[in-house]
């Protein structure tokens, strides 16, 4: 077991003094001061950290901190949504094996969890994720051919009728594998 916080910057020990302090130590590598007070269950007489909370204060130099933008539109938005997955419940040996296992402490978030049904639940979730991601990339690109089309046709139906130069259709010509939004102005 480490005896000190494994966070950067961090030189809490794990000691009666910082225990005095109030600071404690969890998943045996972090201390207390690098999750937020609504992060822990102070039900009961021991204090816990709530089920997937992870460490959010760090104090990291300026050149290591990273600049968090906010999504501007719905689709990017959409993207940034988490798979939000519940345990299973189920009464009976498999759900309380579950439960059992569930409790026994891990080191590292990284590790899978030792229950195969949530495992399978997550693998559908993110798979029926992807099928709706693909099906939406999809969506997209018919829209962007239907609109191509008609741009090509309608700029042939200029060029036949004789409203539209060869110059004019040779300068738009080569703006027609531009993306839109490059060609609109910055406000």
């Amino acid at each position: 077991m480490p005896d000190f916080c494994a966070a950067y910057g961090c030189s809490n020990r794990r000691c009666l003094q910082t225990r005095q302090r109030g600071i404690t130590f969890h998943s045996t590598m972090i201390c207390s001061e690098h999750f937020k007070a609504g992060d822990f269950d102070r039900t009961g007489q021991t204090v816990r950290l709530k089920a997937g909370v992870k460490p959010t204060i760090f104090s990291f130099p300026a050149h290591l901190q990273k600049v968090i933008r906010t999504r501007t539109t719905a689709t990017s938005r959409r993207a940034d949504d988490s798979l939000d997955v519940s345990e299973p419940n189920e009464p009976g040996t498999a759900g309380e094996r579950c439960k059992e296992q569930k409790s026994q402490a891990t080191d590292h978030a990284y590790g899978l969890p030792a229950c195969p049904k949530y495992i399978k639940a997550k693998l559908d979730a993110a798979s029926a994720r992807i099928r709706k991601l693909e099906r939406e990339k999809s969506d997209a690109m018919k829209r962007e051919m239907r609109a191509k089309e008609c741009i090509q046709s309608l700029l042939k139906e200029l060029k036949d009728k004789n409203l539209i130069t060869e110059e004019l259709n040779d300068h738009l010509e080569c703006y027609s594998d531009l993306p839109v939004h490059l060609l609109s102005r910055p406000s």
